[in-house]
């Protein structure tokens, strides 16, 4: 298929894990009918110009410019919609670049939207509700509220939207300082205050490819819910998982809510608050993110054990 006959998918976050893994789907499928178009703040960026190496449009956007978005949206059939709220820690900056997202893809009369996003704690834990802290007066988990209370800016909007909820990221084992670590004993550990509850994660690259599955199913997800996860694993279990791929053992420090979020690192408090949702609601919340479901919608989808395989060594083994 010539590449004017293809569907222009606008990817924000083009750079970074989920972007890059959507795009690298697209290229990946060139009878898929798709083309993709990177959106970046930075189109001189070493990543940018790695994409336009590949082939792949890149356009120049701020999340913060809606009608830089708007331009950089014109003629997509489809737009991948993400914000990054580790980036500034703010969850009142993530809603107001939800909502310029959504008005950029209703000026620009996108046909599919898909934004990333996740669920709203408040909708479970209220905020008078005591047995978890409130953050910045507003929030229970921040970075899940925010993505969760700003899915209405697309629905409102009338924009034909998939909402996909992701699930934790195992990369977070590799660059979020909580992979194993080793002990006064020397044994190595994970912490984490789940209890026994399980926990849903997913390899960060394979939502893109959930997306791309997203969008290639045509209009069967318009208006739908789309929650995913490539695998529903306790701490033991990703524990037991480290210590096959690792060569060595590495226990599961189970610790409480209250404890973690104790520790004192930055995000300790909200991090704390997420695996406490997590674990209170694991049942329900990994429901919805059907193994099965996410491999229909990318069947190269890694569980953990294979995810292992090829990141241990990447694993800052403190």
């Amino acid at each position: 298929m010539n590449e004017t006959a293809t569907k222009i998918i606008a990817v924000t976050g083009a750079t970074g894990a989920q972007g890059g893994g959507l795009i690298r789907a697209i290229l990946a499928h060139p009878e898929g009918g798709f083309s993709a178009r990177a959106i970046t703040r930075d189109p001189d960026s070493e990543k940018a110009k790695a994409l336009e190496a590949l082939g792949v449009e890149v356009v120049k956007a701020d999340l913060d410019d809606e009608e830089s978005l708007a331009r950089a949206f014109a003629g997509a059939y489809g737009a991948y919609c993400i914000t990054n709220f580790w980036e500034h820690f703010s969850p009142d900056k993530e809603i107001e670049q939800a909502a310029k997202l959504a008005q950029a893809a209703k000026s620009a009369g996108v046909s599919h939207v898909i934004w990333s996003t996740l669920e709203d704690v408040r909708d479970y834990v209220p905020l008078g509700d005591e047995r978890m802290p409130t953050i910045m007066e507003r929030y229970k988990v921040p970075h899940f509220d925010a993505k969760g209370e700003a899915n209405h800016f697309f629905t409102d909007a009338g924009v034909p939207t998939t909402l996909l909820n992701t699930s934790f990221y195992w990369e977070n084992l590799i660059y979020f300082g909580m992979g194993p670590q080793r002990g006064e004993d020397g044994v190595l550990a994970v912490t984490f205050p789940l209890g026994d509850a399980k926990l849903a994660g997913i390899a960060a690259g394979d939502i893109g490819g959930c997306a791309y599955g997203v969008f290639a199913a045509g209009d069967a997800f318009i208006n739908q819910t789309v929650s995913i996860a490539g695998g529903h694993l306790s701490g033991a279990e990703m524990a037991a998982a480290l210590t096959s791929a690792l060569g060595e053992e590495v226990r599961y420090n189970a610790v409480s809510p209250d404890a973690y979020r104790s520790f004192g690192f930055p995000a300790a408090e909200e991090l704390g608050n997420m695996f406490q949702f997590n674990a209170e609601f694991s049942d329900e919340y990994c429901a919805r993110r059907d193994l099965g479901a996410t491999r229909k919608l990318n069947p190269d989808l890694h569980t953990f054990e294979r995810w292992l395989e090829e990141n241990a060594s990447k694993l800052p083994l403190g």
